[in-house]
């Protein structure tokens, strides 16, 4: 089976067909085709935007995406929440030696697929090979140019103004951890990663009073929120019987003491809309298969002394909503790939392996157990603090 040598990053003969058989083959575009050093993409009128991102992700694959269309999906939502059209996208690759030729076509193809059903070229690119060991399997970094043909979006939020959570949380940050080889849970959660750009150009079409829209992906929608209001003399109220969590989704947060709030989305908007638009905004939505589940999930207050995002628990009692605070991050692009040989003394994560099935008791018991563990060790602060 053909794999991916240091030849093929020479820049020779291998270079070449790698580039022609490959990369061209699926990313074909008049612009891209013209094979220049740069490409030249005509008059753009209107004010453009630009965003960056890079990826790794383990595993490659997961339910619901892989990282080629993870890439081109981020790129193409930060742009989208920004009040823009994608236009154009273009894609770097470092690639391991020995990495399986298989299932880099399958990540190409799932980059034109998606660029494809965004109605974006992908314009220009790059192909670097790594000596084996250098880098885990494939990186990939995408940039991404769009159009603002309407006024941009204000950041300026007011009393009143609704918030609305485009679908469930925490979707894909669940699906990714429980696909690592430390945990590997036959589960069916399945990731959300999908293109915004249809569902963010229904919300401007409906709308003229849209504050701003962002995508809460890495650090999930407490860490959004907590950025927006850190630059206002606003808060937020989010009403928690308002937020829109699945069932296994939940159950795996539960088992780990992670909160769906901080775990990452791939595929969902948080929008904050003037009041008076909320309702048809929130019709508007519905309407599309991305944000049919969209909610109003709280509403913008005035707090000039201590500004931050505040949940209204079931109970009536409020919690603040903290920026996540951790030396060792619950991150699914870096959680901790533990063995025996590495750590002779049991990780929370391996405790919960060993005990997290043997009922809802020994849950609480074990979320417990982990925040006592992980204070003690000065690793992690608990998100949630009553007020």
């Amino acid at each position: 089976m053909e794999r991916v040598t240091l030849a093929h990053g020479s820049g020779g003969s291998e270079t070449g067909k790698l580039i022609d058989d490959l990369f061209f083959s699926y990313f074909n575009n008049d612009i891209l085709c013209t094979q220049n050093d740069a490409s030249l993409l005509g008059s753009i009128p209107g004010i453009l935007a630009i965003s960056t991102d890079s990826y790794v992700v383990n595993p490659l694959f997961f339910p619901g995406g892989d990282i080629g269309k993870l890439s081109m999906c981020g790129t193409i939502n930060d742009l989208s929440v920004s009040g823009a059209t994608p236009l154009y996208i273009t894609v770097g690759f470092i690639i391991e030696e020995g990495f399986n030729m298989c299932p880099l076509e399958k990540i190409v193809y799932s980059m034109a697929k998606t660029a494809q059903i965004s109605n974006v070229k992908i314009v220009a690119g790059d192909t670097k090979v790594v000596e084996r060991g250098k880098c885990d399997k494939l990186f990939i970094n995408t940039t991404g140019v769009g159009i603002i043909e309407n006024p941009p979006l204000s950041h300026k939020l007011k009393e009143g103004d609704q918030i609305i959570l485009s679908g469930s949380l925490g979707d894909h940050g669940a699906c990714i951890m429980s696909k690592r080889s430390l945990f590997n849970f036959d589960s069916t959660l399945t990731s959300d990663c999908a293109p915004l750009n249809e569902v963010t150009q229904l919300i401007l079409h409906t709308s003229s009073k849209v504050r701003v829209m962002r995508d809460p992906t890495r650090g999930g929608l407490a860490t959004t929120l907590n950025e927006l209001v850190s630059k206002t003399d606003k808060s937020m109220l989010i009403y928690e019987e308002a937020l829109p969590i699945k069932e296994g989704v939940q159950s795996f947060c539960d088992l780990l003491g992670l909160d769906p709030l901080y775990v990452a989305n791939e595929g969902k908007l948080v929008c904050i809309v003037a009041k008076e638009d909320s309702d048809k905004v929130l019709r508007a939505m519905h309407q599309h298969p991305l944000s049919k589940e969209a909610a109003i999930i709280g509403e913008v207050t005035f707090n000039n002394h201590n500004p931050a995002p505040y949940m209204l628990k079931e109970s009536g009692f409020r919690s603040l909503l903290l920026y996540p605070s951790y030396k060792l991050v619950f991150n699914l692009f870096s959680l901790p790939q533990f063995s025996y040989s590495e750590n002779l003394y049991p990780s929370p994560h391996m405790v919960l392996m060993c005990f997290g099935f043997l009922g809802s008791s020994s849950i609480l018991f074990l979320k417990w157990l982990i925040y006592t563990i992980m204070a003690l060790s000065s690793t992690i602060t608990s998100p949630h603090t009553s007020s």
